[in-house]
């Protein structure tokens, strides 16, 4: 009785904690989702251009790359300097004296933020489709992958804000992040193009693995590749989001 008690008491904290943070955007969201949407697609027309003569396969990297940069733009480097702002401004210790668990907190940010991050992908996958003149394929499944991909990036966010000094600080390490992991593996460019080293370098990041759920998800086929894909993301979220707990100071009182 007691175990249910306290998971309705988790999922109450949860819920009203992200109609805070949601609330927080009400007056910022549509620049954030304007700006959310211009990088991606930016970087599609000028990447299109220039890998035009490449062939269908290295449009479609091009097109699913930029949805992971999407969710880096308006999720990884929002979270991150979401957390390093509540640090600097004294929120983390005001919410710390209300009857919250830490986790909620941490938890309901990185939702509050992914869906806040859900138009520029959209936008990013259809508008960038039509740019590149892929044939999309979507699967039932990218319902689960597109958070899957997104929280482990937001996690790396929420890490980064709850180290930096200060939000200047978080957004630029997340931002030199978010370009690091891009550039590590198979992301943006297909893998024969790309030296083996950085080939090699690409299975450990996280952007990696997203890129290669989010082609199966979207342009198909789906193989058993995206159980792994899968498996290794969630794996990522919950160790690095341990790892924030851990970091975050909290007191109670």
């Amino acid at each position: 009785m007691n175990d249910r008690r306290g998971r309705q008491a988790f999922a109450l904290q949860l819920a009203e904690l992200l109609l805070v943070q949601l609330a927080n955007w009400r007056w910022g969201w549509r620049s954030m989702v304007v700006l959310g949407m211009a990088a991606p697609l930016l970087s599609i027309t000028m990447l299109g251009i220039l890998l035009r003569n490449t062939g269908v396969v290295g449009l479609e990297y091009v097109l699913v790359g930029n949805v992971v940069l999407a969710l880096m733009f308006e999720n990884q480097n929002k979270v991150s300097s979401n957390f390093a702002y509540m640090r600097a401004k004294g929120t983390l210790h005001f919410v710390a004296t209300l009857p919250v668990h830490k986790s909620a907190l941490i938890l309901a940010t990185v939702v509050a933020f992914l869906l806040l991050a859900l138009p520029a992908v959209v936008v990013t996958i259809a508008a960038g489709s039509r740019i590149l003149g892929v044939a999309l394929a979507p699967s039932p499944w990218v319902l689960l992958v597109v958070p899957v991909c997104a929280i482990p990036l937001a996690s790396i966010g929420a890490l980064v804000g709850s180290l930096a000094r200060t939000p200047e600080e978080a957004g630029s390490v997340s931002l030199l992040l978010a370009l690091l992991l891009l550039g590590l593996g198979p992301v943006l460019v297909p893998p024969e193009r790309l030296p083996e080293a950085l080939n090699l370098a690409g299975y450990a990041s996280p952007a990696t693995y997203a890129a290669s759920a989010l082609r199966q998800v979207l342009l198909g086929p789906v193989s058993a590749r995206l159980a792994l894909d899968l498996g290794v993301l969630a794996g990522l979220s919950v160790v690095v989001l341990w790892f924030v707990e851990r970091r975050l100071r909290w007191r109670v009182g």
